[in-house]
């Protein structure tokens, strides 16, 4: 997938995540009250997610290797909520973005959000012909 199709698709994740009042995840819109402002509110949110997960993500992936193999890859889950708690501390010096209430439902929310995109990159990738 491309790098936009992915802003996108984590945009709709971290949407269908905030849909869910239990995990204190929650989405502050620029302009209260507009759709437009919400979608372009969860392409930025998703866009600094993205760039979290490349940047930082990557380093304490690499360094956390050894962590990884004695958790058997468990502590990626823990990881990856770290990088969306990471991604709401960013974004709460603007009035705007992403809150997560609690980082271990922060946690539930990023395994939600990796899910999710899994699913629909199922749906997105093309398929092969064997003929």
């Amino acid at each position: 997938m491309s790098f936009l199709v992915r802003i996108v698709v984590n945009a709709f994740s971290i949407w269908i995540v905030t849909l869910i009042p239990a995990l204190g995840v929650t989405v502050i819109p620029f302009a209260p009250g507009e759709t437009l402002q919400l979608v372009l509110t969860l392409l930025l949110v998703a866009l600094i997610f993205a760039l979290v997960n490349t940047i930082i993500g990557t380093v304490i992936k690499v360094l956390a290797f050894p962590i990884y193999i004695l958790t058997l890859g468990l502590i990626s889950l823990v990881i990856n909520g770290f990088l969306l708690w990471l991604t709401a501390w960013f974004t709460q010096w603007w009035d705007w973005g992403l809150r997560v209430e609690d980082f271990w439902w922060g946690v539930v929310a990023a395994l939600l959000i990796s899910v999710i995109n899994w699913l629909i990159g199922i749906l997105l990738r093309p398929r092969r012909n064997n003929d």
